[in-house]
């Protein structure tokens, strides 16, 4: 047992062909927008659907509506931000320890980018967080973080740097071990490296890193 509060974010985009490994028993469960369907189709009960949903048919709404504990419908026109950031800024009032996005990439590569941004905004606020589906784990490595992990079934990882310059890099149980490294943005010496040791370590000194483990 674990007392961690971990909130999950389902989104629109690609999940894999099992998502419902993504979720935990004790998951507080939110959809965004058609992210709520398709955590009522795993038979599983939204904590809260929000969005503008616009991308579901009145018919699947009113499932979602019937289906879910809350739903908060936002005017498509007034908005200010994403389904997928409403659906994150709710998830923070939970005060959660984790905030997982699942299916946050997509064929919108603006949304996409947007997504994997609130890795930031959740490292502003000292909640851990991840984007997360069937082939990646996005996660975010700051200025004096050392990120330890352990090698799964996406045996890639590779760092890009998300501020201008990242220095400090330290990387432990990598084929292409780093000692003290700087990367900057533009810059593709960080990708496709590939943990060998049953665990690994990135250490980053100062700037933001994402570690991006992946499988094709």
């Amino acid at each position: 047992m674990t007392d961690t509060r971990r909130v999950v974010i389902f989104s629109g985009g690609y999940l894999g062909d099992d998502p419902a490994r993504l979720v935990r028993p004790g998951d507080v469960l939110i959809g965004a927008d058609s992210g709520a369907l398709r955590l009522i189709e795993l038979g599983l009960e939204p904590d809260l659907a929000i969005g503008d949903f616009d991308s579901v048919s009145p018919e699947e709404l009113e499932l979602i509506r019937r289906a879910s504990r809350r739903t908060e419908i936002v005017d498509p026109v007034d908005k200010d931000y994403t389904d997928t950031e409403l659906a994150f800024r709710r998830a923070l009032e939970f005060e959660p320890d984790e905030i997982v996005i699942a299916g946050a990439l997509g064929t919108r590569f603006d949304h996409s980018l947007a997504n994997v941004h609130l890795l930031a905004a959740a490292r502003r606020r000292g909640v851990r967080a991840a984007v997360l589906d069937g082939r990646n784990e996005i996660r975010l490595a700051a200025g004096g973080d050392r990120l330890t992990f352990r090698r799964t079934d996406r045996p890639t990882v590779s760092l890009l740097p998300l501020t201008p310059v990242v220095t400090g890099i330290t990387l432990e149980g990598f084929r292409y071990p780093l000692t003290n490294a700087r990367l900057e943005i533009g810059q593709s010496l960080g990708i496709s490296n590939v943990l060998e040791a049953s665990e690994g370590a990135v250490t980053v000194g100062d700037g933001m890193l994402l570690v991006m483990f992946s499988r094709d």
